[in-house]
């Protein structure tokens, strides 16, 4: 089981690709993936910690949709959604990336109001 191969076709050739290339190949795409998060979260640019985007940093977006993107890619690859039909992709896998997507949104408008209601309200704090 562990040394299965799987028939690829590429530009009219035959082509097998061993699991052990797939795993490697996943391996390398989610550790470039997180060094990047990593980098980013270390360094912190200026230019992207002081700019905004509907009300959140720029930094924070760029984590967000590097994380969907490894979600996405995990759950094409480790459920083997790439060898189903494209309506059963669909249905598992943008299904809850626009529910999370959706998710943000809300909490960002939400979160924005509050903060409005404490800044502006009867009662100020000193954030």
């Amino acid at each position: 089981m562990g040394h299965e191969h799987k028939l690829e076709i590429f530009r009219g050739l035959v082509k097998f690709k061993s699991n052990v290339t797939k795993i490697w190949g996943v391996l390398i795409f989610l550790s470039i993936v997180t060094a990047i998060e990593v980098a980013l979260g270390i360094t912190k640019p200026d230019f992207l910690v002081g700019t905004y985007f509907i009300g959140m940093k720029l930094l924070n977006w760029i984590f967000i949709i590097l994380t969907l993107v490894k979600a996405y890619y995990i759950t094409w690859d480790f459920m083997h959604m790439r060898d189903e039909k494209s309506n059963l992709r669909r249905a598992v896998v943008w299904t809850p990336i626009f529910l999370v997507s959706y998710l943000i949104l809300i909490l960002l408008f939400e979160a924005d109001y509050i903060y409005n209601v404490f800044k502006d309200g009867f009662v100020t704090w000193n954030f």
